[in-house]
């Protein structure tokens, strides 16, 4: 007879999603995620597999978070304006208490490396390809754009949103207003 979960998983991929963005992944222990989620090992294996199975449920809770400011990029009507909205988003999304933990897909392209493990790469090229198509979605629209002056814009961006990434760890808010500001004033 199977045990009955005493846990609610999503609350539980919620706080292991937290600690993997703040830590990392390579730097993130079970005896970490287990005091952090409130759960034993058995039960984290139980349900995710595995360290790696448990992060990709991070990540992908992660990625839903995300959505709903991607989904405001989407249907906004405007072009170049509405994926500089989508930057200052991103910038609400990832504070933390008293500080930024940046982009939990950004922090783990500089945590792992391609040989960690290929569905946590495809996880984070996935998503990290998607917004650039949207991005490129959003560049067609406006003043209809050729597509390989898109592509070189949407490329500028998605690198310059790691960029973005990075710096709101560190940086105030004023200096990172400045630096979105300037991305725009270069497209």
């Amino acid at each position: 007879m199977s045990r009955k979960k005493e846990y609610v998983e999503e609350e539980v991929i919620e706080k292991a999603m937290n600690l993997f963005w703040i830590k990392g992944y390579e730097n993130t222990s079970m005896q970490m995620l287990e005091k952090e989620m409130g759960i034993n090992k058995f039960s984290i294996y139980s349900s995710f597999g595995n360290k790696k199975g448990l992060f990709i449920e991070s990540l992908k809770l992660y990625r839903r978070k995300v959505s709903k400011i991607i989904d405001q990029l989407e249907k906004s009507p405007d072009g170049v304006l509405a994926i500089e909205q989508y930057f200052y988003n991103f910038l609400k999304l990832s504070a933390g208490k008293g500080f930024s933990k940046g982009c939990l897909i950004t922090n783990t392209l500089n945590d792992i490396d391609k040989e960690t493990d290929i569905k946590i790469v495809r996880q984070v090229e996935s998503f990290r390809d998607d917004i650039r198509q949207v991005f490129l979605n959003k560049l067609m629209l406006e003043n209809g754009e050729n597509l390989k002056i898109a592509e070189e814009k949407a490329d500028y961006l998605i690198i310059s949103m790691i960029g973005l990434s990075s710096a709101s760890k560190m940086y105030i808010d004023n200096q990172l207003e400045n630096y979105i500001e300037n991305i725009f004033k270069r497209l």
